[in-house]
């Protein structure tokens, strides 16, 4: 299974990789909401990444690692795993080249996700719901077919292509002091700081995290990884342990880690659906969440989010209370 020895991607390669996605990925827009300034206390400044090909920032950094690879490297397709946003995003970024793609899911993995996935042409591959099964899986297919392994955050072209979305949030002309972020593996939050370092370093980087799967904050507390914490959160996009490199990457740039609890996520989604008429996925409304849980620190601030997506299946969350109330 051929795949690419780690190295830290450099704002050079971010650059380059806007460069290379622009045929393929839209810019997204920025949007203000205003009634959720008036709550935050602060001005928000929303990247609608959910409004993005694939319905989340995911294909930044998929279509970059697609479009990297040569000739020879790219026939046999690309292999990764995924719960989902990443799985489809790969799965289109190689139907834009024209080449296979294999995905390995758990067990878990939300069913509208799947569904996106083949229908991005993907061909599914199942395994237990953990990190040793996937990677176990994903190496396998890998082998029988060749394909090149694109790793969901830990992949230096990934992390580049993930980066492109707040380099066009950050030379939009706003003048952010403060960008807010998801974390699951890092791919987002670790290109987020190289665009941050290269574009406007006085900009501080902040990690939203659910407390069911906080080892982002348990980690850079500790400075080392933390990686024998069991996720359990609604958002299922954030349960990926942060990648090692990502580690390293959001440690050097000073990143601080927030947590929310998933009552605190779910009631930022239903804001974001009644107010400003986005409907998000849970793992996109932590950043939101996170803000209004400690006005204090961004009180008077221009306040920077990344809406990670917007593949949400509505009836689920119905069930699981996400969408109750809405009408009060």
């Amino acid at each position: 299974m051929p795949s690419q020895a780690f190295a830290p991607p450099a704002f050079a390669d971010v650059l380059a990789a806007a460069a290379r996605i622009a045929p393929h990925a839209h810019a997204t827009p920025v949007l203000r909401m205003r009634s959720l300034d008036a709550l935050a206390g602060c001005a928000l400044h929303f990247k609608a990444e959910h409004l993005q090909r694939g319905g989340a920032f995911k294909f930044r950094g998929a279509c970059n690692a697609v479009w990297s690879l040569d000739p020879e490297q790219a026939a046999p397709g690309v292999v990764t795993h995924s719960s989902g946003n990443h799985g489809a995003a790969l799965a289109l970024a190689a139907a834009t080249r024209g080449i296979a793609c294999h995905v390995v899911v758990p067990e878990n993995a939300v069913a509208a996700k799947l569904a996106a996935i083949t229908a991005y042409g993907a061909t599914l591959h199942r395994c237990e719901a953990n990190l040793a099964a996937r990677e176990a899986a994903c190496a396998a297919v890998g082998q029988r077919t060749g394909a090149t392994l694109v790793h969901p955050y830990a992949d230096a072209r990934v992390i580049a292509g993930q980066g492109t979305a707040a380099l066009e949030l950050l030379n939009a002309g706003i003048g952010l002091d403060a960008l807010v972020v998801p974390v699951g593996g890092g791919g987002l939050g670790a290109g987020t700081a190289i665009a941050i370092a290269g574009v406007s370093p006085s900009t501080r980087l902040f990690l939203a995290e659910p407390a069911g799967a906080a080892d982002t904050a348990a980690s850079l507390a500790r400075g080392a990884r933390v990686t024998d914490i069991v996720p359990e959160t609604v958002c299922d996009g954030l349960r990926a342990t942060l990648g090692a490199p990502n580690f390293d990457i959001l440690r050097a740039a000073g990143a601080e880690a927030i947590t929310v609890d998933d009552a605190g996520t779910l009631a930022a989604m239903r804001l974001l659906w009644q107010r400003g008429k986005q409907l998000v996925e849970p793992s996109s409304a932590t950043a939101l969440a996170a803000v209004l849980q400690q006005r204090e620190r961004f009180a008077g601030l221009r306040v920077g989010i990344v809406i990670s997506g917007g593949n949400v299946d509505p009836h689920a969350l119905y069930e699981a209370g996400a969408l109750h109330g809405a009408r009060a």
